[in-house]
């Protein structure tokens, strides 16, 4: 998925990484040259909805303008970490 907006400099990646990991998802999350932010997530169907509902929103401090969802075949991702 692609997150833009005001996304970076507001913790976005590391709440991204922790509510993941919270809901037993794995996957990445970096922030992308033109201020976006990217992630990809692999896990429990309803987690991983739940992951992709909250970045529609963010934390504290953000301002989602955009939210792009590809939905794709698990790669096998192991943990969770930030890019």
């Amino acid at each position: 998925m692609i997150v833009a907006g005001r996304v970076q400099g507001v913790s976005f990646r590391m709440a991204t990484r922790d509510r993941a990991r919270s809901r037993s998802v794995t996957g990445w999350v970096r922030n992308r040259p033109d201020g976006a932010v990217e992630a990809v997530f692999e896990g429990p169907a309803e987690s991983v909805r739940s992951l992709v509902d909250w970045c529609g929103r963010g934390p504290p401090g953000a301002v989602v303008e955009t939210v792009e969802v590809a939905w794709e075949a698990p790669l096998g991702e192991t943990g969770f970490v930030v890019r």
